[in-house]
């Protein structure tokens, strides 16, 4: 209780400290403006004004991205909790930072994270800049303060003449850390699953007999009544609603709440235990699964939810025990499978980042 008091302070105080800078219009990016491709399955991706894309600060972002001396030690990246090999996760229960301090919940896809109204498990960071620098100053990830960090980054003069590509004359700052950082991560667009081309492209073959079936499932509010949280609509599917639910992950054997989740933002009673939904999007290559990392296996989640979670006072209404039989159970771990779509180009690390870190 004593680590997960301190990490909670410490993010707020990080998140305090973000809403209270002002803009500089300095750290507009310049440069041409470039599209930002939705495939099939998803919406147009949002961009806030205040940074618009460019190759100039995607390529600076995705040096970054994957750049562990943005640690204190040099031994974390942002793509140590993010890994392009395991769906921009790190295949952990709870995410390692550096000296290996060990956080208190798994990490999540940054994958579609575009597309997210708010950031992080508790939704404690509102735009993908704000959130792209809360983990390096978080004593249980990354532990580098933001100063450090920018005095860091000027001294090197390769990544200052590209702040300047980037961002114009001027050295590199913080603010423009996080909307380099986050204009990589919006390029993380990932659809044109066999989903989407079954729904959305009209190809009836795209799905298996057993994923097909495990669609229904998905959809019947009498059985498996996942999309009331995890939504697909007519033109498009982001399978989340960006909202937080109390599901009963994270209660332990008494029935006690071991993590706040919401409710450490907000202090209101109804958000106790809420975590964000999370995108089923290359769920398959996303687990372990829930804010606590505790279900191993896509049928360990059908399993859960299957049972009604785990009850508890504030549990969300829509959690309740469903009568899944085991071929429907298995169809619908078949249904997930089917959401892995391609992966954008360009989302490894690039070439000049590993040359950096052999030096």
């Amino acid at each position: 209780m004593r680590r997960f008091s301190f990490a909670l302070l410490a993010a707020l105080l990080i998140f305090a400290w973000a809403c209270a800078r002002k803009p500089d219009i300095s750290e507009r990016p310049i440069g041409a403006v470039v599209h930002i491709h939705a495939p099939l399955g998803l919406p147009p991706v949002p961009v806030p004004a205040s940074n618009p894309e460019t190759q100039q600060t995607i390529d600076l972002g995705r040096q970054l991205f994957y750049d562990k001396r943005l640690s204190r030690n040099n031994s974390v990246a942002c793509a140590s909790c993010h890994d392009p090999q395991t769906g921009f996760t790190d295949g952990r229960p709870h995410s390692v930072g550096v000296d290996g301090k060990t956080g208190t919940r798994n990490a999540p896809t940054v994958v579609n994270a575009a597309y997210m109204p708010l950031l992080f498990w508790d939704g404690r960071s509102p735009s993908l800049e704000a959130q792209s620098a809360m983990p390096i100053a978080n004593p249980l990830e990354m532990d580098q303060g933001h100063d450090l960090l920018v005095s860091h980054l000027n001294a090197d003069p390769e990544y200052r003449a590209e702040f300047e590509k980037a961002f114009g004359p001027g050295p590199a700052t913080l603010g423009k850390v996080e909307k380099a950082i986050a204009a990589f991560e919006r390029t993380l667009i990932s659809g044109d699953s066999p989903f989407d081309r079954y729904e959305y492209g009209g190809d009836k073959k795209a799905l298996s007999p057993a994923a097909i079936r495990g669609l229904q499932v998905f959809l019947n509010p009498q059985k498996g009544n996942c999309a009331a949280c995890h939504t697909i609509g007519a033109h498009y599917a982001l399978f989340t609603d960006g909202k937080f639910h109390n599901t009963g992950a994270g209660v332990d054997g008494e029935g006690v709440l071991t993590d706040m989740g919401r409710f450490g933002e907000t202090k209101r009673e109804a958000d106790k235990g809420a975590f964000k939904t999370p995108t089923l999007r290359n769920v398959a290559l996303s687990g372990p699964y829930m804010h606590d990392g505790s279900l191993k296996t896509l049928k360990d989640v059908v399993d859960f939810y299957a049972g009604g979670g785990n009850s508890n006072p504030e549990q969300d209404p829509e959690m309740k025990k469903i009568h899944l039989t085991g071929q429907d159970r298995a169809d619908l771990v078949a249904f997930l499978n089917s959401l892995t779509g391609e992966m954008p180009a360009n989302a490894g690390p690039p070439e000049v980042t590993v040359t950096r870190a052999a030096k």
